[in-house]
């Protein structure tokens, strides 16, 4: 016991000089395993301080009111204990320290346990290697020497090596301080525990074999009964690395330098990670298909809606199609895997008349067939196993999942496409509406300026005439009024066609039924108007659809040629209002632009309200202008409109 305590405070000094108060707790803990060697009263005060020394793990620090608090608790239990014993002159029970041992080192597990979750990454690696040492001793102090001390009677005192095993768990605190070792903690907790697993297992079994013999060995069986035991503890230690290292050496003698199926699914997750080519990455994968599962060939065919195209090929092949029917897109599809029967019948254009070792694999996302994987082996090759299915099962998972985040990125970026030519064309629409806005207010203010202002002040001179004649010439006076008369009602007349182009009265109030007849009969070629709708629909889809065949008629008259005629059709259904202006005239060529002014302000005005405007021509063959507007609903009959409204 003076032994361990002088390991123990060694390694707690060591580590010690990282964390200062740790110095401290060595100290204690060294002194205090040093005395209860000659006084066993205070082993009661020793087993506080290592539960004291677990409250401060991994820094010596006690941080929180918890923490103090069963420290306190710790150290009066075993001051009480300890002068309990010194004041009747007795020596501890043995099986009262052994339990109160374990229950310390519970409590002390937990509140390392506790500990981890808010410790940092380095305190974190310090607590996981003194958890490994922890272990080591629970399992080779508790379980082995227990179970040697019972079966053979070695040790003979078991409690000093108890407490001997103990100096692993500073020494465990010192190798998680230092830099080249703290790395390791987390593999040092789980090989720690893998030991102490077989250790206890062999133990455990070497128990039931000796109970079940009905007899505790004697004499030469004894040493036998040691060393087998020792032998076996042996074995499970080294049992699982030497596993791992015969498997690799017997791939090895096997396949030589060939890559294992389950490092090419690994490494070709790892690239689909990065930003390789989708085309390189297929490349790739297809060399590695045929580097561990296809040597005489593999194939990675590419496709959707039932059509599938060999993409990619190791040795290279000619292109080839293939052209599933909906039945066989869905049978390909929910297959985990395809050999040569089930290809003969659902995809034969695969088989060749070497094909005797093959593989098929669909890649496939959410039911819906994306690929196919195909490797061949050599007729006299070895066969298929169930490794290598597996493998090639999870590859065409995997290329599945790359193949429908291909589809879903070129879908975005053709989204993304559509956005910035739709934006681009609806920045120079709002330019054009905003053009043409100004420019009808131009024209406006000159129709007013040339037209209805010239009238008036006209009839503002001549009633002044009119006034200064009256008196003297009424005769004169008269024939000037009634030239004002006239003057009069052409003012009318002008207002009247300013305000109809403005915005038609004729329109607002009986809709295109009416309105479209009257523009056609001031058309100065012939012109036919045929219209069916059900009734009326709302303002901004009749001035739509009225402005545009005003716009087409006009452009007709100017270059269909004189001998040409009109034809105008309005018609509806339930979800579109459709119009169409024909003319027989001259036409134009096809390579012709047809975005003058006038188709552009009529692709604009229907496009603002969701429609949809084309146009056809051709030389010698007339010009039509068609357009589609979509409607929901037809408008009740609207009360009409007074002229002194408009």
């Amino acid at each position: 016991m003076t032994a361990a305590a002088i390991v123990v405070a060694c390694a707690w000094l060591a580590v010690g000089i990282g964390y200062r108060p740790l110095v401290r707790i060595a100290v204690t803990l060294a002194l205090l395993h040093a005395a209860a060697a000659l006084w066993p009263a205070l082993i009661p005060v020793a087993g506080a301080a290592w539960l004291v020394g677990a409250f401060a793990l991994p820094d010596g620090i006690l941080g929180s009111a918890g923490r103090r608090s069963g420290a306190a608790v710790a150290v009066a239990a075993g001051l009480g204990w300890t002068g309990w014993l010194l004041a009747g002159d007795r020596s501890p029970a043995r099986g009262a320290v052994i339990a109160a041992a374990v229950i310390a080192a519970l409590i002390g597990l937990a509140a390392v346990a506790l500990r981890c979750r808010e410790a940092s990454a380095r305190q974190r690696r310090v607590l996981q290697w003194v958890a490994a040492a922890g272990t080591i001793v629970a399992a080779g102090g508790a379980a082995v020497i227990g179970a040697l001390h019972g079966l053979i009677g070695v040790p003979e005192f078991v409690l000093p090596w108890l407490v001997g095993a103990l100096s692993l768990l500073p020494a465990g605190l010192l190798l998680g301080q230092l830099e080249a070792t703290a790395r390791l903690a987390e593999k040092a907790l789980v090989e720690a525990i893998v030991v102490a697993g077989l250790a206890i297992l062999v133990v455990a079994v070497y128990l039931v074999v000796v109970v079940g013999l009905g007899r505790a060995p004697v004499g030469r069986e004894r040493d036998v009964l040691a060393s087998s035991v020792v032998a076996a503890l042996v074995v499970a230690v080294l049992a699982v690395p030497a596993r791992a290292r015969l498997g690799a050496l017997a791939r090895s003698v096997l396949h030589g330098t060939e890559t294992p199926p389950e490092e090419t699914l690994a490494t070709f997750g790892a690239r689909m990670s990065r930003a390789v080519p989708f085309d390189e990455l297929l490349l790739q994968l297809a060399e590695s298909l045929r580097a561990t599962l296809g040597p005489a060939g593999a194939e990675i065919w590419i496709g959707a809606d039932g059509v599938l195209t060999r993409t990619v090929s190791v040795p290279d092949r000619p292109a080839q199609r293939i052209e599933l029917t909906e039945h066989e897109r869905v049978v390909v599809g929910r297959t985990r895997i395809g050999a040569f029967r089930w290809l003969t019948v659902w995809l034969p254009q695969l088989l060749t008349e070497e094909d005797a070792l093959i593989r098929v694999a669909p890649a496939a996302h959410g039911g819906e067939l994306l690929g196919l994987l195909v490797v061949r082996r050599p007729a006299d090759g070895t066969p298929f196993s169930a490794e290598d299915e597996r493998a090639l099962v999870e590859l065409a998972r995997q290329v599945g999942l790359a193949l429908h985040n291909v589809a879903l990125d070129s879908a975005l970026q053709a989204s993304l496409q559509e956005l910035r030519q739709r934006n681009t064309e609806l920045q120079a629409s709002r330019l054009r509406i905003v053009t043409a806005a100004d420019a009808s207010r131009r024209a406006i203010e000159r129709d007013l300026h040339d037209g209805a202002q010239q009238h008036l002040v006209a009839l503002s001179v001549k009633l002044g005439l009119a006034r200064d004649m009256i008196a003297d010439e009424p005769t004169e006076a008269a024939a000037v009024l009634e030239e004002l008369r006239t003057d009069v009602q052409a003012t009318i007349t002008v207002l009247r066609e300013l305000a109809h182009g403005i915005y038609p009265p004729l329109l607002r109030n009986h809709g295109l039924a009416q309105a479209l007849p009257s523009v056609t009969r001031r058309s100065p070629l012939p012109c036919t108007v045929s219209v069916e709708l059900p009734g009326r629909y709302p303002e901004e889809v009749e001035a739509a659809v009225y402005f545009c065949c005003l716009e087409a008629i006009g452009n007709a008259s100017k270059h269909a040629g004189p001998g040409a005629s009109i034809t105008v059709t309005v018609a509806a259904d339930a979800t579109l209002l459709r119009f169409s202006v024909c003319d027989d005239g001259a036409g134009f060529a096809a390579g012709a632009d047809p975005s003058g002014a006038g188709f552009v302000n009529m692709a604009d005005r229907v496009g603002a309200i969701g429609g949809r405007l084309t146009v056809e021509s051709l030389p010698g063959q007339g010009t039509t202008v068609r357009g589609e507007i979509p409607v929901g609903r037809v408008d009740e009959p609207r009360p009409a409109v007074r002229m002194a409204d408009v």
